[in-house]
């Protein structure tokens, strides 16, 4: 079963192919990080017509790597939400134009069933169940994953997700966009402990997560931090006023370090104990770790330890297959269509998207 996989939810153009016994043979990414950058976020219409610039070429980038033809296809899977309607509608309109040309199905995939997922296109053998903590951009989920479709939220973030936060800092400290892996670099050369930041709802008793009040406690620390600055100038006559609030740019690069580091641990603990008290919870011994932020090394280092201690198991899917990327699709699509949901090739050519879709509305097919 040979399964096109393609992704273009958000700001990255994802395309590849899937074996459904050989596993994943060819994937091809292309991120809009350039793009976007000078806007501090993505813009949805820029992002919308870059796919449409990006999509076919990566497609027969993807083909030729593969050694395989339009013809070799047995079933595309594409992203048919969450995400910005203009982007889901570039990807679903080429998978479905092709599935109706070649007259094979098209599975129409959730895009977070496809980060949950993806950690078993390098764990072929990882069985059910499991816990996820699902970590992707606007989404700080906890699952309790049974099956294919199967699946139950144990705990979600009550307002900011840890992606958002990480951005709102990185803004905050001018270390620019995407925020996740900027932060993370900055805190290389930072102490953390040095400068505090809460840990918020790390005691609660329960697995619901909060990283709005984080964010506004490094705001604080960043205004209290350049008035400190503001008065050494003004106290050694190299300076008189404050900086305004919200710009990070009069720090020192070892105080902006120094708050990135205690953000980076300050998440990374909530995460950590999150993800442990689900294990406690459901008495599960296997943790899947999937998202954006799952590639950030410090997380990785704590969930290794406290996993270990524990006696269970954590499990990540390969770096580069942590954003997103057409390979957790198209795998995603060849699960369903091994648990026999295969829609009619010769169904009608008409489709559509689903920019809010919530996860526990899927079934088991």
């Amino acid at each position: 079963m040979l399964v096109l996989g393609i992704e273009t939810s958000c700001d990255e153009t994802g395309v590849a192919l899937v074996d459904g016994e050989r596993g994943l043979l060819a994937h091809a990414l292309h991120s809009q990080v350039d793009l976007h950058e000078a806007y501090g976020g993505v813009v949805p219409e820029l992002a919308s017509r870059d796919h449409v610039r990006r999509l076919l070429p990566l497609t027969r980038k993807v083909l030729a790597e593969a050694g395989c033809t339009l013809g070799d296809l047995d079933a595309i899977a594409v992203t048919e939400g969450p995400g910005l309607a203009g982007a889901l509608l570039v990807g679903t309109s080429v998978a479905h134009a092709l599935g109706y040309a070649l007259r094979i199905p098209v599975v129409p995939i959730h895009h977070l069933e496809g980060h949950l997922l993806s950690p078993l296109i390098s764990e072929p053998g990882l069985g059910f169940p499991f816990v996820a903590l699902l970590v992707s951009g606007g989404h700080s989920q906890l699952m309790r994953v049974t099956g294919v479709g199967d699946y139950e939220l144990l705990g979600d973030t009550l307002d900011d997700a840890a992606g958002e936060a990480f951005d709102k800092t990185a803004k905050l400290l001018g270390l620019g966009y995407p925020g996740g892996p900027a932060v993370a670099k900055a805190a290389l050369a930072g102490r953390a402990g040095r400068l505090k930041l809460p840990r918020p709802m790390i005691a609660s008793d329960d697995l619901e997560m909060s990283f709005s009040g984080l964010k506004t406690a490094v705001l604080t620390l960043v205004r209290a931090e350049m008035a400190k600055q503001a008065a050494k100038q003004a106290a050694t006559h190299v300076g008189t006023g404050a900086s305004p609030p919200g710009e990070a740019a009069a720090l020192p690069p070892s105080v902006v370090a120094d708050i990135a580091a205690e953000f980076q641990e300050a998440v990374t603990d909530v995460l950590s104990a999150k993800a442990i008290g689900a294990l406690e919870r459901t008495n599960l011994d296997t943790l899947v770790v999937a998202g954006g932020v799952g590639a950030n090394i410090r997380l990785r280092e704590k969930l290794d330890a406290t996993t270990r201690r524990r006696g269970a198991r954590v499990v990540y899917p390969p770096v580069a297959l942590c954003t997103d990327n057409g390979a957790m699709i198209a795998w995603a699509g060849a699960l369903r269509l091994r648990e026999g949901q295969v829609p009619a090739a010769d169904a009608a050519v008409g489709f559509g998207v689903r920019p809010r879709w919530p996860l526990d509305s899927l079934r088991r097919p």
